[in-house]
């Protein structure tokens, strides 16, 4: 990948991060009124992770777990799912009911424009883990963080909780030896189409089914 893609590629991401949380402000608003009156603690989450070479910088996102939810992964890390330095499961107990809607539907994502806007993120990229999963990892797999992290990658389109480790990384190199305009553009509309699918669904379930959590 050419120099000249980069350039364009932190441009493209600063215009459409700059417009789009302009465009989205009310609903994110929305969403932060919401959370506090759903549970307790902070709107936004905010976390340690490590970018590009290898720097930590503070990610964004809306709360989707209870408060202090970070002190009881201790207690669930038996009912992780996926091998490797990584915590994942599809149903997290420590989800509020309003944070599983706001995961299922990406929407938890949305503060993630910030980091964008700074320069932290891109559109496009690995999804960035934290310090104590990179300090597992094996020598090979730091040539993730080659390039920027992403608010969408190729492993979140590829069937993510089906997948193991060690093939989420080798797609994340995959990415950063063919990272090119039209792999990002498949990316995101993929990544939005499934977005608006979930939100569409995962409403229209609400609507019908109101006492139902």
């Amino acid at each position: 990948m050419g120099k000249k893609y980069l350039a364009i590629k932190r441009a493209i991401d600063f215009v459409f991060a700059t417009i789009l949380l302009v465009l989205l402000s009310p609903l994110m608003l929305l969403i932060a009124i919401v959370i506090k009156l759903k549970s307790p603690g902070p709107a936004i989450y905010m976390q340690k992770r490590v970018g590009h070479n290898k720097k930590t910088f503070t990610f964004y996102k809306f709360r989707t777990m209870v408060k202090d939810a970070d002190k009881m992964l201790p207690k669930i890390r038996h009912l992780n799912e996926v091998d490797g330095p990584v915590f994942k499961i599809p149903n997290d107990p420590r989800l509020t009911s309003f944070g599983k809607f706001l995961a299922h539907t990406s929407l938890d994502e949305l503060p993630q424009l910030w980091n964008v806007l700074k320069g932290e993120m891109s559109f496009v990229g690995f999804r960035p883990p934290i310090p104590s999963e990179v300090e597992k990892y094996e020598n090979w797999q730091m040539a993730r963080f080659e390039e920027k992290p992403g608010i969408t990658s190729l492993w979140a389109v590829q069937g993510a909780h089906k997948m193991s480790f060690i093939d989420w990384i080798k797609l994340d190199l995959m990415y950063n030896e063919n990272i090119s305009f039209t792999l990002d553009v498949r990316i995101v509309w993929q990544t939005v189409s499934h977005m608006l699918q979930s939100v569409i669904v995962k409403t229209w379930h609400k609507v019908r089914h109101p006492f139902r959590h």
